[in-house]
């Protein structure tokens, strides 16, 4: 007879990573742009690029956990688990809620316009570009570079929800959400009974996923 472990795995590794790297290229991004240090926005965009791509393939070939497929399906309940936060009667999800879900697609939403509109953008005088600038006319670089700029300012607005949420969640609701993210772990007896989905990180996804962001970043850098 086998026992269930007392934690188990929710967030994979490479989830948990892309996570953290990208709050910490945020401020870096913002930092950077202010200050002028145009090369190093340019280095740091393609790497946040590369996060965002590869949580988007993560998002079709990784743990379960991390697939928008299983993801999407939660949405059907978001009014049932409206009602029970209401009441304060909600369990623990294994993954994202349902409102995480929304949560989820507004900001992988918001930076992939960020950094898609980052590749083509120009700025005022011409002199600071970026890479794929080349492929597109001065006019639509600069709208490039407004919609770079809005885009910005909705993701910093949709951090702040998110930073909002997490904190009901742990001090209204007493659910602690940031340590899973560090650990990947969960008590096991957070979640109702029954068997829970496969989420072992697998190499080979892994490593597919990886080898197509890289290629695609040193394509971009490469390109101009």
């Amino acid at each position: 007879m086998t026992t269930e472990p007392a934690r188990i795995l929710v967030w994979d590794g490479a989830i948990r990573l892309v996570h953290w790297l990208m709050v910490i290229l945020i401020p870096l991004l913002w930092w950077t742009a202010e200050e002028g240090y145009m090369d190093w926005h340019r280095n740091l965009g393609l790497a946040m690029f590369g996060l965002v791509l590869f949580r988007l393939i993560w998002g079709l070939i990784g743990t379960w956990t991390a697939r928008f497929v299983p993801m999407a399906r939660r949405i059907g309940s978001l009014k049932s688990y409206v009602g029970k936060l209401r009441n304060q009667e909600n369990g623990a999800s294994f993954g994202h809620s349902p409102l995480a879900v929304l949560g989820v697609c507004a900001l992988l939403l918001a930076l992939s316009t960020q950094v898609t509109t980052g590749l083509f953008s120009v700025d005022v005088d011409g002199l600071e570009s970026g890479p794929l600038a080349v492929l597109v006319s001065f006019e639509i670089g600069r709208q490039f570079a407004d919609v770079h700029e809005f885009s910005f300012n909705l993701l910093v607005a949709l951090i702040g929800l998110h930073i909002a949420a997490i904190a009901i969640y742990q001090f209204v609701l007493k659910e602690k959400l940031v340590r899973p993210m560090i650990t990947g772990r969960r008590s096991r007896a957070d979640f109702s009974a029954g068997q829970l989905p496969e989420n072992r990180l697998r190499l080979l996804p892994f490593i597919v996923a990886a080898v197509l962001s890289l290629a695609c970043i040193i394509t971009i850098s490469n390109f101009g």
